[in-house]
């Protein structure tokens, strides 16, 4: 099991803007946290955050992200205000600067969910409150903790875990979750094209980023020696939003390592299935896949909740009387 720290940081006013913002010890105390707040009842933390507000900046549409923070929210008492599309436009409408230090004196923690990273970025340097990478271009660390949580929970740990991450490896997702992992003590096989391949330079940093912890980082162009003998097969849409313009060379390019049962007959016996969602059945994945047994989609979805409500609390108070 993952060793905790004899005195462990605090992450109480910080940032989570990439998962590397973390150490392992703090990324595992975040997930001991999660499953802690999973198993409590609800009237234990409706006074965590009292008093509390959540603003929630989304240029980018969401199911999960919107509905999983404003229910984490809400059940640890605090309030939470919701702008999307127009409302707020990262370094368009107005500044990042000026944007966030006027919200800033309005709220207690900022998730935001756009597009380019480097605004996100200027706009986190200039709050005095805590931000949080709702979704980037580059990151989504909020879907990488759900996803580790997860594991942990179906295998007691994910140090040891061989992870089979196929399709587009460079999108943010995959760059998340390959972060956490390795930091966990994971390896992470990535089955890709060349087109979609993680370039040398942040295959090597993933590497140091495991070092301490025994993760580390292969990759394939051929599917099957990505997926065989992995605990994990994890997949995401061949196109992410906003490059729609470039979904026809994706379906092509990216047809020989959609996730069949075929594919998956080569992971283990007790392998799981994971997607982030939303998910193209006949793309992607079949549905014998992710509506099988051995799917653990909607188990992630839920866990984004559980994750989020951990990761509130920590940027937001020293977490004491919480036994982590």
């Amino acid at each position: 099991m993952i060793a905790f720290a004899a005195e462990p940081a605090t992450l109480f006013g910080r940032h989570l803007l990439e998962v590397t913002d973390l150490s392992r010890d703090e990324l595992a105390r975040l997930l001991r946290l999660a499953q802690y707040l999973k198993v409590q009842g609800r009237g234990e933390q409706r006074t965590l955050l009292r008093d509390r507000t959540l603003a929630m900046l989304f240029e980018k549409p969401s199911l999960r992200t919107r509905v999983s923070f404003e229910v984490a929210m809400t059940q640890l008492g605090g309030e939470v205000l919701f702008a999307q599309g127009a409302e707020f436009m990262v370094g368009s409408r107005e500044s990042p600067e000026d944007a966030a230090r006027t919200l800033s004196r309005y709220v207690d923690v900022i998730a935001v969910r756009t597009h380019a990273h480097e605004p996100l970025q200027r706009f986190a340097h200039a709050s005095t409150v805590p931000v949080i990478n709702a979704l980037s271009a580059r990151a989504h660390p909020c879907q990488a903790i759900a996803d580790v949580l997860t594991m942990r929970e179906r295998f007691g740990d994910v140090a040891g875990l061989r992870i089979a991450y196929v399709g587009d490896a460079r999108n943010n997702v995959a760059a998340s979750l390959a972060e956490a992992a390795v930091t966990l003590g994971a390896t992470v096989q990535f089955g890709c094209p060349p087109t979609h391949r993680p370039s040398e330079s942040y295959l090597a940093k993933l590497d140091a980023l495991g070092e301490s912890s025994g993760g580390a980082t292969r990759a394939f162009s051929n599917a099957v020696r990505a997926v065989r003998g992995a605990d994990v097969v994890y997949t995401d849409v061949w196109t992410s939003m906003g490059e729609e313009r470039y979904r026809e060379r994706n379906d092509a390019m990216l047809r020989p390592y959609a996730v069949t049962e075929e594919l998956f007959a080569f992971a283990k016996p007790n392998a799981i299935f994971m997607h982030c969602l939303p998910a193209h059945r006949g793309e992607e994945v079949v549905a014998g896949v992710i509506d099988g047994p051995r799917s653990a989609v909607f188990d992630q979805a839920e866990n984004r909740m559980h994750a989020q409500k951990a990761l509130l609390l920590a940027l937001l108070t020293e977490l004491k009387g919480l036994p982590i």
